[in-house]
């Protein structure tokens, strides 16, 4: 099969972002469905759910995104586009990467990055050095594909809560 190119989607960032959570690149199913996390054995509505105490995994999309942006959190993904043969990172070549730092600058509430997944943090980190006030944090990826426990998974997302607390 040969790989072919895909670019990720629109970043769904509010003004007031607190908690920004960067992927790599949508798999072939979130591309297929144009939705983030679409895979049903992709366990990211879970983990956020959790995190803000909602039931995301249960809501339609447009309510998962709703309720994220009321939570103060902003979703996108480090790669702009890629050559890939499957939805596995390890596939990934000739990566065009987003250019992030404009993005973090527009975000004046912004206090937290974290990376979903290992090739997210490392496109990630390259691209720009945390900016003051900004902590990044490096998470064990959502996908199934990633096979720890979920409590496991669980235990190291549930540190994003520290973006989300009112001061």
């Amino acid at each position: 099969m040969p790989a072919v190119r895909h670019a990720s989607f629109a970043p769904q960032i509010g003004p007031d972002t607190r908690l920004l959570i960067l992927g790599s690149l949508p798999g072939a199913r979130s591309l297929a469905e144009h939705q983030y996390y679409a895979h049903p054995t992709n366990q990211f509505w879970r983990l956020i759910g959790a995190v803000i105490d909602e039931p995301l995994a249960d809501l339609d999309y447009d309510e998962r995104l709703l309720r994220l942006r009321v939570a103060k959190i902003g979703l996108w993904d480090v790669i702009r586009t890629a050559e890939r043969r499957s939805s596995s990172d390890s596939e990934i070549r000739e990566v065009e990467a987003h250019d992030l730092a404009p993005l973090v600058t527009d975000l004046p509430e912004l206090r937290m990055i974290a990376f979903n997944g290992g090739t997210a943090a490392a496109i990630g980190r390259r691209q720009m050095s945390p900016p003051l006030g900004i902590t990044f944090v490096d998470l064990p990826s959502s996908s199934a594909a990633n096979t720890i426990r979920f409590s496991a998974k669980q235990e190291q997302w549930q540190q994003l809560a520290e973006a989300l607390i009112d001061d």
